[in-house]
C-alpha cells in the first residue's frame, strides 16, 4: 500500500507553505536549504512557531566553543512555557477521557490558571528556582500541568516512567536529588488498581506530594507527605521566569551501554525542536487533537506537550491503557486528528481487530515511534482511518525529537522513512569508516536539540570521540540504517548495546546485572532480535550454566521474573539460550553483534 499526496493537499501542510514561500519545486531542496542554511532556516521557524522572547536573541546559533557546544538563541531571555499559551482563551488544551468516564475537556485559560496555581505553591515546600522535583505519573491533566508549572517557575523537573521499578526509580532520585516528587496514590489499568504511592516512599524520596485518584477515605501518607490539594494554591496568576535558552528544564534519562542511565538535560531549545518536528514532519496545525499514549519519563513525553501546545493544538489524554476498543472510541470521540503509536500497540490491535467498528475519519496521519515498525502492521494501520499516511519518526532523548523521519507532502510507503528531518544532517558509515549504504549513523552537528552536556557522565567521551574522521565533526548515535533504491531509509536496529523494548531503551548490561542474580548463571549476554518479516524486537539473553548449580526450574520463567520485578513489568525474555562461552574480543567485551547473527 502506498499514501500519495495530491497537489491540493500538498499546499496547505506546513511544509507546502514553506516550499511555496520560498519557491522550492521539491521537497528535496527545501530539505538541502534547511542543512546548508541552518541559521536562516532555525530563524524562519522560530518564527513561524512565534517563541515568545522577552529578549530576543543576539544570535540564531553561537559555536564559539565549537559544533560540540552549539548555543541556539544565544543571548536571549525567554520561557519556554510562554510559548504553550498563544491560542484562544477558550480553545481546548487538553482533552481527556478517565476509566469508565465520559470525555471531558480544559480550555487554554483554565489550564494556564492551574498551572499558574502550582507554580505559586512551590515556594510553600521550598522548592525556588534552579532546584528540582521528579514527576512519577501516568500522562494526566494534572502531570502536564505540574511540568508546565515547574519549569515556569524555573524548576528543573525530573521525570520517572510510570512502569519503573522501585529501583529503578530510586537510581533517578539519587541522580537528581528532588526536593519533591509528584505521583499517585495508585496507577489504575484495565479494571485493576496496582500501588503507586507505595514505590516512591520505597525508593526513599524526601518529600511526596500524592493525588488522590482513587479517592480511596482508608488510604494514608506517611512522614511529612502530604495530598494534593493541600498543596495547592488559590493563587492563579503567576509571572513565567526568564531565563537563558541554555538553562536546563528537564532531565529525562535514556540507557547507554553500561548500567547507570545517562541524565540528559533538556533546555528551552530543546524543546523548539520538538514543536518544530511537529510542525513540519507531523503536519500538526491550530485546534488539531494530538494523541501519542506515552509517559513523561520517555521523550515523547514533553515531546507531546510541547509539539501539542507550541503548535495551538490540544492534547489528547487517556487514562487507562491504549490496548482495547475503548481506547480507540476515545480517539473516535475526541476527534483525534494525529495519532501516534509504538509497533507493538499496533501488532496487538491487528491481532484482537478491536479497533475495526470505529470511525477514524478524524486522523489526518500517524505517527510511529520507538521500535522498528512491521510492513504489514502499519499498512493495517493505516486502513483504519481510511488509508491516512504513517509518519515513522526516529530520533533520541538526547536529540529531542527524530533525525530520519517521514513528511505528509512525499509518497507514504510503511515502514520507512522518507527523509532526514529538517534541519538536520547524518551519514552511514561502516565499519571501515567508508560511506555507505547500509551503516552506522552519524549525526552532523550544530542540530538543535542535540544535547551538550550529561548530568552524571561525560559527554564528550559517550558521543564524539574516537569517531571516524570525516570532512565535519561526528556525533555517535547508535543506530543502524540502509538507504534504499528511491532513497528511502530503513532501520535495522542498534550497533551497541542498547536496545528498544517495548519503545523503551534499555541497556543490555541492565538486563545481564539482573539475570546474573540466578543461581544457575554464571555469566550472561543479553541482545535484541529483529523479527524477519520486520517488527518490534524480541529480548533473547544467553547464558553460561554456573556447574555447582542444580537448579530444576523453569529458568525461562524465572528470568522473566526477575527481569519484570527488578527492571520493568513491560520487559519480556523471549528466549534464554544455554552456551558453553560467551564470545569475547581480543580485549574480553562481549560480541553481542556475533551473538545477534548466530541466532
Amino acid at each position: 500500500m502506498i499514501w500519495k499526496p495530491t497537489k491540493e493537499h500538498s499546499i496547505t501542510t506546513n511544509i507546502g507553505k514553506l516550499m511555496q514561500q520560498h519557491q522550492f519545486s521539491s521537497y528535496k531542496d527545501l530539505w538541502s536549504w534547511s542543512v546548508q542554511q541552518k541559521e536562516a532556516f532555525w530563524q524562519e521557524t522560530v518564527d513561524a512557531l512565534n517563541i515568545i522572547q522577552d529578549k530576543k536573541y543576539n544570535q540564531i546559533l553561537n559555536i564559539d566553543e565549537g559544533v560540540t557546544q552549539a548555543k541556539w538563541l544565544f543571548g536571549a531571555k525567554m520561557n519556554i512555557v510562554d510559548s504553550c499559551f498563544q491560542n484562544d482563551e477558550d480553545a481546548t488544551a487538553i482533552v481527556f477521557q478517565k476509566p469508565n468516564q465520559s470525555i471531558q475537556k480544559i480550555s487554554q485559560k483554565a489550564l494556564q490558571e492551574l498551572v499558574n496555581k502550582i507554580a505559586n505553591s512551590f515556594s510553600n515546600l521550598n522548592v525556588n528556582i534552579g532546584d528540582t522535583i521528579a514527576i512519577n505519573l501516568p500522562m494526566t491533566l494534572e502531570c502536564v500541568a505540574i511540568y508546565l508549572a515547574a519549569i515556569k517557575a524555573g524548576i528543573k523537573v525530573a521525570t520517572i516512567v510510570d512502569s519503573f521499578t522501585v529501583n529503578e526509580i530510586k537510581v533517578r532520585l539519587d541522580l537528581t536529588k528532588p526536593k519533591v516528587v509528584f505521583t499517585q496514590d495508585y496507577l489504575v489499568r484495565a479494571g485493576k488498581s496496582f500501588p503507586f504511592y507505595e514505590k516512591v516512599v520505597a525508593a526513599k524520596a524526601q518529600k511526596i506530594v500524592v493525588i488522590n485518584a482513587l479517592k480511596n477515605q482508608d488510604f494514608h501518607l506517611k512522614n511529612n507527605d502530604l495530598f494534593w490539594d493541600d498543596f495547592l494554591s488559590d493563587n492563579s496568576n503567576f509571572i513565567s521566569v526568564k531565563q537563558s535558552p541554555q538553562d536546563c528544564i528537564t532531565i529525562l534519562f535514556s540507557s547507554g551501554t553500561t548500567g547507570e542511565p545517562k541524565a540528559i538535560p533538556w533546555n528551552h531549545t530543546t524543546a523548539i525542536k520538538a514543536a518544530s518536528d511537529g510542525f513540519y514532519h507531523q503536519n500538526i496545525q491550530q485546534n488539531d487533537v494530538v494523541c501519542w499514549p506515552t509517559n513523561l519519563g520517555w521523550m515523547m513525553g514533553p515531546w507531546l506537550i510541547f509539539a501539542a501546545l507550541i503548535n495551538k493544538a490540544a492534547i489528547g489524554l487517556y487514562y487507562d491503557a491504549p490496548l482495547q476498543s475503548d481506547f480507540g472510541e476515545f480517539v473516535q470521540n475526541g476527534k483525534v486528528t494525529m495519532l501516534g503509536v509504538i509497533p507493538s500497540i499496533v501488532k496487538h490491535w491487528k491481532n484482537s481487530g478491536c479497533m475495526e467498528t470505529l470511525n477514524w475519519d478524524a486522523i489526518k496521519n500517524f505517527s510511529s515511534t520507538g521500535e522498528v515498525s512491521n510492513p504489514s502492521e502499519m499498512e493495517y494501520l493505516m486502513c483504519l482511518a481510511n488509508n491516512k499516511p504513517v509518519i515513522e519518526y526516529c530520533g533520541g532523548t538526547e536529540i529531542g525529537g527524530g533525525y530520519v523521519t517521514s513528511t505528509v507532502v512525499q509518497d507514504n510507503f510503511p515502514s520507512t522513512f522518507s527523509t532526514k528531518a529538517l534541519g538536520s544532517d547524518f551519514v552511514l558509515l561502516d565499519e571501515n569508516h567508508q560511506q555507505t549504504n547500509k551503516g552506522e549513523v552519524f549525526l552532523i552537528p550544530p542540530i538543535m536539540g542535540l544535547s551538550t552536556e550529561l548530568l552524571n557522565k561525560n559527554h564528550q567521551e559517550i558521543y564524539y570521540d574516537d569517531t571516524p574522521k570525516y570532512s565535519t565533526v561526528l556525533r555517535r548515535h547508535g543506530d543502524e540504517l540502509k538507504q534504499l533504491e528511491n532513497g528511502y531509509f530503513k532501520i535495522l536496529g542498534r550497533v551497541d548495546d542498547a536496545m528498544n523494548l517495548g519503545g523503551i531503551k534499555v541497556s543490555a548490561t541492565q538486563i545481564e546485572e539482573a539475570i546474573l542474580q540466578l543461581p544457575f548463571v554464571l555469566e550472561s549476554a543479553a541482545i535484541a532480535v529483529a523479527p524477519k518479516d520486520g517488527g518490534p524486537a524480541k529480548l533473547v539473553v544467553f547464558y553460561v550454566e554456573h556447574q555447582q548449580n542444580e537448579a530444576t526450574e523453569d529458568r525461562l520463567k524465572l528470568a522473566q521474573k526477575i527481569v519484570k520485578t527488578q527492571l520493568n513489568p513491560l520487559f519480556k525474555v523471549s528466549d534464554l539460550v544455554k552456551i558453553k562461552q560467551l564470545p569475547r574480543t581480543a580485549s574480553n567485551k562481549i560480541m553481542r553483534r556475533k551473538l545477534r547473527n548466530s541466532y
